[in-house]
């Protein structure tokens, strides 16, 4: 089992109770040396894990995630460094990349796709890239089962909610605030009823990320939504030394 089908899998049976827990890293950051170390160990909690390529306009990311992805660009880090990376990496824990469009566009998607399968990539979120648009690609990744993850947001109409869930695979990404990644003021409870909405759309589990900061965000969220994805504040635990494993278990309990 690979790819679309191992990541809802992989959701739908969460290795703790509770919702599944997928944490997002900046490929290469804080530095490139203890890039799959910090995937190994994040593999013994995490239900998925999403990487990010680093990228130069990061339009749905806050200073955070901005922050992380200008440093990893300076230090070298590319969507080939990440692929080759991972071809040494064992884990059976689901892996997905998250990059804008521009970097797999360059790449190539026939090339993508056989250097994902070499790297044991499962699946893609493409943020930038309108579900209109993306018909060419989500093709090439069906046919190989890679998972298209899309992401809806609470201004998106049900009936469009309805379209993109329709289109995902893996699970779908429900976003839990309107703008950018990495808010600090916390969750409002009136995301229950969008988010009450999306799960009513999806056959596939839902995971809910953007500004998910703490164990109470967590609680809020957890009888709608399948999984949670944290971001930003994982990258802050981090650049504060505080180990990843720790802090994901802190939301877990």
């Amino acid at each position: 089992m690979f790819g679309s089908e191992l990541i809802t899998n992989s959701v739908e049976n969460t290795k703790q109770s509770g919702p599944a827990i997928v944490p997002f890293i900046t490929a290469g950051y804080p530095d490139k040396d203890s890039f799959l170390d910090l995937i190994t160990a994040l593999a013994k909690t995490a239900d998925v894990i999403e990487i990010g390529v680093p990228f130069s306009d990061p339009m749905a990311d806050g200073v955070t995630i901005q922050r992380s992805s200008h440093a990893a660009i300076e230090s070298g880090v590319t969507l080939k460094w990440i692929l080759e990376e991972l071809k040494t990496l064992n884990t059976k824990t689901p892996i997905v990349l998250m990059s804008y469009l521009n970097p797999l566009y360059v790449y190539g998607y026939d090339q993508l796709v056989e250097a994902s399968l070499e790297a044991g990539i499962d699946g893609f979120i493409i943020p930038d890239l309108p579900i209109e648009e993306g018909e060419e690609i989500r093709e090439v990744f069906n046919k190989a089962k890679l998972a298209m993850i899309q992401l809806v947001t609470p201004a998106t109409p049900e009936n469009r909610i309805n379209t993109i869930a329709k289109h995902s695979t893996g699970f779908l990404y429900a976003v839990t605030v309107k703008g950018v990644t990495g808010g600090n003021e916390g969750l409002s409870k009136e995301v229950v009823g969008y988010l009450e909405t999306v799960k009513a759309s999806s056959n596939i589990p839902v995971c809910a990320g953007f500004g998910v900061r703490s164990k109470a965000d967590v609680e809020l969220l957890e009888p709608y939504v399948d999984g949670i994805i944290i971001g930003s504040a994982l990258v802050e635990a981090i650049e504060q030394k505080i180990t990843a494993t720790d802090f994901l278990n802190t939301l877990r309990a």
